[in-house]
């Protein structure tokens, strides 16, 4: 009889997809709310929910299909290829967003960043240097490096608890 265990890349994959559409969907509501340049506590608040939600239930999802067992090692897998599926969706989104649905993003962001800077109290001077600090990071390729980077070690802090936590070995009885 041929045993039919899940893959973890099976779980990262769909479970990446899903988490990739919804950063679509997020995407486009902070376009249309014209927030989509500003971050802030609010939408890193939002994606980090979204980005464990969908990592715990891809967790139990895959522990469910494999009779109740999940190493750690498991969980980690799903997570960290959850994040690097949802990354390299959500980095592609940015280069689409960045360049095709408001070209003026970049711009939007910085105007927004240098505002917020001078409510802080730093000089002109200061943040013109932070700007210049800044720009070699702005090229697509760095942006998209930097993104997946991000993605891969957030998906990984964000799933370590969790599968800490939602793991199960056999026991030997």
């Amino acid at each position: 009889m041929e045993d039919n265990k899940p893959t973890t890349g099976k779980f990262a994959l769909n479970y990446g997809l899903i988490l990739g559409a919804l950063g679509i969907v997020f995407s486009l509501m902070l376009f249309s709310l014209d927030m989509h340049y500003q971050g802030g506590m609010v939408v890193i608040g939002t994606s980090i929910v979204m980005f464990l939600a969908i990592i715990v239930w891809a967790l139990l999802q895959f522990r469910k299909a494999n009779n109740g067992l999940m190493s750690f090692g498991q969980g980690l897998k799903i997570g960290v290829g959850i994040s690097l599926v949802a990354g390299i969706i959500g980095t592609i989104m940015n280069q689409v967003m960045e360049h095709v649905i408001d070209p003026d993003m970049v711009v939007k962001a910085m105007d927004y960043q240098k505002a917020m800077m001078l409510e802080k109290g730093m000089t002109a001077e200061a943040i013109n240097n932070q700007m210049k600090m800044a720009e070699p990071f702005q090229t697509p390729l760095m942006k998209i490096l930097f993104g997946l980077l991000f993605s891969i070690i957030f998906g990984f802090l964000l799933t370590l608890i969790p599968a800490l936590v939602l793991k199960k070995k056999e026991t030997n009885e």
